[in-house]
């Protein structure tokens, strides 16, 4: 990839060695593997030149146009390399037809790079949309929209990348950074206080979480020594009980089948976050295109 791709992910918070990864096997989906664009290989000249502008089919929030960069890097050959030039930046809100980026190289390399580049783009655009909504909704309040691991597989890091620049906090990355204790770790260890104890005697650097379902489990976990709970399922009323008890020893999660139409009524309650699966499983796509425009340089035979 070329400098400035480097530094733009880098900047983003973005692996680029797991950036780079992503893209190669999602180029190698479309190319298979001898790298072929059989339709651009046959009507495109190899010296012909061109731009394309990335134009917003639909309105949102931007998200993604670093990765959209390595993908043309990466498609297109090493001597002759493609730029792109954002117009906007991570996290804007756009309308239908903003430009919002240009992409200079290989006609070629552009059309080849087209599909995975808006993939990636359209998804990543989609879920900071979708999580702008709810920071939007939870606006004045003192919770935020968390994500979970509910992410498609192989796209975790740029999705939880896109939550942020939605306006949302990333939760634990994997089983790895944070433990977890849920129902079916509580009854394998014999209860709440049990499996604290044992998962803090085994990773004692660890971040430990515990779901609840009740007050009484709120208290006996705070009082085992959790400091963060996630209250599963409860209504508003139940959670305002929670908070009650708890009494601002942990921080509190509200977590299972939560909707923007009752954000405002959970966040009431004086929980810290709420936990929102459907911002990286059900986000819808955001509409975007690759226009090509008359080409910067006349077509070249040899």
């Amino acid at each position: 990839m070329t400098e400035p791709t480097l530094r733009a992910l880098s900047a983003a918070g973005l692996d680029p060695a797991v950036v780079e990864r992503i893209v190669r096997t999602a180029l190698v989906e479309d190319l298979g593997p001898d790298g072929l664009d059989v339709t651009s290989a046959a009507t495109i000249p190899a010296d012909l030149v061109g731009t394309a502008e990335v134009v917003a089919r639909a309105a949102g929030v931007v998200a993604g146009l670093p990765v959209a960069a390595a993908v043309f890097d990466l498609a297109a050959p090493a001597d002759r390399p493609v730029e792109l030039r954002p117009r906007v930046a991570e996290g804007d809100r756009v309308a239908r037809g903003d430009v919002l980026a240009s992409v200079t190289g290989p006609v070629r390399s552009l059309l080849t790079a087209e599909r995975t580049a808006l993939n990636l783009l359209c998804r990543m655009s989609g879920v900071a949309t979708h999580t702008r909504a709810w920071a939007d909704e939870l606006a004045g309040s003192d919770a935020t929209v968390l994500d979970t691991r509910k992410t498609t597989p192989g796209l975790r890091m740029l999705e939880k990348y896109a939550v942020r620049v939605g306006g949302g906090t990333n939760k634990r990355m994997g089983l790895y950074d944070v433990a977890m204790i849920k129902d079916n770790h509580k009854l394998a260890a014999g209860g709440v206080a049990a499996a604290y104890r044992r998962v803090r005697a085994a990773f004692p650097a660890v971040p430990v979480q515990v779901e609840v379902t009740t007050t009484a489990e709120a208290v006996e976990a705070v009082e085992a020594g959790a400091d963060f709970l996630l209250c599963d399922n409860m209504t508003p009323e139940e959670l305002s009980e929670v908070v009650l008890a708890v009494g601002g020893r942990a921080e509190l999660e509200a977590t299972g089948g939560l909707t923007l139409e009752v954000a405002a009524k959970y966040a009431a309650t004086g929980v810290d976050y709420l936990s929102v699966g459907a911002l990286t499983h059900s986000s819808p796509i955001l509409d975007i295109a690759l226009d090509l425009r008359v080409p910067a340089e006349p077509a070249v035979r040899s």
